[in-house]
């Protein structure tokens, strides 16, 4: 069975918020098809579709608008700067409220969660973000789960900053196709961390 997975970009989008979560999704599916089984079909969605500054400098250019996909079976949403500024988008939260009524998943990376707050999706649910944002999820009156790289509570699963959404990608994987394809991402994007300056 095929899925539709959503990824969220917009001006100012956080660069490995939806490019960790993007390549996860994309091998999945790569290995789906060299396998002989049915790909998933992995989207950029934006607004509009024109070329967007992320918030490092990548320039992205979306596949389509959120306009053209009301009906999605995993849902990306990242963060960085430009959240701040979604937060108070009209089109950009309808759309999520809309999309994550009949989503298998809806998802946030980082300060993505906001935007899953501000939208109603994650009204009530615990989540966890960004270490630097916690306190100010906190204060919007959510469960905020300082100590988890992800967090799924009920349809809604939210990870902490950056790369915790590689974590939190293949866990989805995981629900999707099952744990044994799973690791066989993981294996196959060679996803072993091993950070070379151990914390303090």
């Amino acid at each position: 069975m095929t899925r539709t997975i959503g990824v969220v970009v917009f001006d100012g989008a956080e660069e490995l918020d939806f490019v960790g979560p993007w390549e996860v999704f994309t091998a999945s599916s790569f290995l789906r098809e060299r396998a002989g089984g049915e790909p998933d079909r992995v989207l950029l969605l934006a607004q509009e579709v024109r070329t967007l500054r992320c918030a490092k400098g990548l320039q992205v250019v979306p596949d389509a608008r959120f306009a053209d996909h009301d009906a999605l079976d995993v849902v990306v949403v990242p963060g960085g700067h430009g959240a701040d500024r979604e937060v108070d988008n009209p089109v950009l939260l309808s759309w999520l409220a809309r999309v994550a009524e009949t989503a298998t998943w809806t998802t946030s990376v980082c300060t993505g969660a906001f935007l899953l707050l501000a939208s109603g999706v994650a009204r009530g649910r615990r989540m966890a973000t960004h270490w630097l944002a916690e306190d100010a999820l906190a204060e919007r009156g959510v469960d905020v789960d300082r100590e988890a790289r992800w967090v799924a509570d009920g349809r809604v699963v939210s990870s902490q900053g950056v790369s915790a959404g590689i974590d939190m990608a293949l866990w989805v994987v995981g629900q999707l196709h099952g744990p044994d394809h799973a690791r066989e991402v993981q294996r196959y994007i060679q996803y072993d961390p091993a950070p070379p300056y151990a914390q303090p």
